[in-house]
């Protein structure tokens, strides 16, 4: 039964995607771009909870945004819509008597009006300034009466219009973060290497002139999997791991323990700046599947300020 139903919405959806009006669709979000105040979603019942959804997609993306209860704006909350905003009116059938209550008054105080319906000619559609059909046959319920497919579709045009608002407008990464401080997101776009780096005693440092022989208890002391090689200045010369410890063993055997770092080391490590996002880190260390590496050493004009391990990162959730 489930996989005769996921059949048959994903060919309703791929109904919508077929017949809905791109162009006007494109009319719509050029208005929401010229909107200088605040865009304002509302709707009844089951489109009500996809507005407010909506709304908070908006919001959390970059753009001004808040659901407005058609009840409750009737009874005093209305007072926030102003004339530089614009409001949409989510509707299956364009026919909810509380909308079009609601509606005379939204115009009464200048705001823009939208109507995003699945029914062309309803009274919603026909007396808002614009509008847009969203395009469905049937719902998903064998009654064709639980809100489902038409749901859907309402959250698949309001998502889309929140991301087309985030590439007009060039939302950052950053800017994404400044939304999001808390929380596993929060955490997966705020955290740079300086807040997560091993540091101070905690690193494994050694020199280019030491032998493999006198730093191999630093190896297994500090428990990070390689050896930082840095010069009388502390800035990375290279690195030396696990995995170069035992390919030196088999290469050298026991003369790889009175060979010199300089000479077993990897020259030419990868590295990653203290101000640089773990996320970025992360892309660092996998970014050849075929030689993922598990620690990046942190620098700054050379120097070494830390190391971060991906055992770290995943203990953190950031991955």
């Amino acid at each position: 039964m489930l996989r005769k139903l996921f059949d048959e919405q994903r060919l309703s959806l791929n109904r919508f995607f077929e017949q809905v009006d791109i162009d006007q669709a494109e009319k719509i979000l050029n208005q929401l771009l010229l909107c200088k105040g605040a865009i304002i979603l509302t709707g009844i019942g089951k489109s009500g909870l996809i507005a407010e959804k909506i709304s908070a997609t908006l919001v959390s993306t970059g753009t001004r945004s808040f659901f407005l209860s058609a009840s409750d704006a009737l009874h005093g909350d209305i007072g926030i819509v102003g004339p530089s905003d614009l409001v949409l009116f989510l509707s299956k059938s364009g026919e909810s008597q509380e909308l079009l209550d609601l509606l005379p008054f939204v115009q009464k105080r200048g705001a823009a009006t939208i109507a995003v319906v699945s029914q062309l000619n309803s009274r919603l559609a026909k007396n808002c300034a614009d509008s847009i059909l969203l395009p469905i046959e049937k719902e998903l319920c064998p009654h064709d009466l639980a809100p489902t497919t038409s749901t859907a579709v309402q959250l698949l045009f309001g998502d889309c219009l929140a991301v087309a608002l985030m590439h007009a407008k060039n939302i950052s990464i950053a800017d994404f973060a400044f939304n999001h401080p808390a929380g596993f997101l929060g955490k997966k776009i705020t955290f740079r290497a300086a807040d997560l780096m091993l540091k101070g005693d905690a690193l494994p440092l050694c020199h280019l002139s030491d032998r493999l022989i006198d730093v191999l208890h630093i190896l297994s002391m500090k428990r990070c999997g390689c050896l930082l090689v840095a010069d009388e200045e502390e800035k990375l010369a290279g690195i030396f791991t696990d995995g170069d410890l035992r390919r030196a063993i088999e290469a050298k055997g026991s003369d790889a323990l009175q060979t010199t770092l300089s000479k077993l080391m990897n020259p030419f490590p990868k590295w990653i700046s203290p101000e640089q996002l773990v996320r970025e880190a992360i892309a660092k260390m996998e970014e050849d599947p075929a030689r993922l590496i598990t620690v990046l050493p942190v620098l700054r004009e050379g120097r070494v300020l830390g190391l971060l391990r991906m055992h770290d990162i995943l203990q953190a959730g950031l991955k």
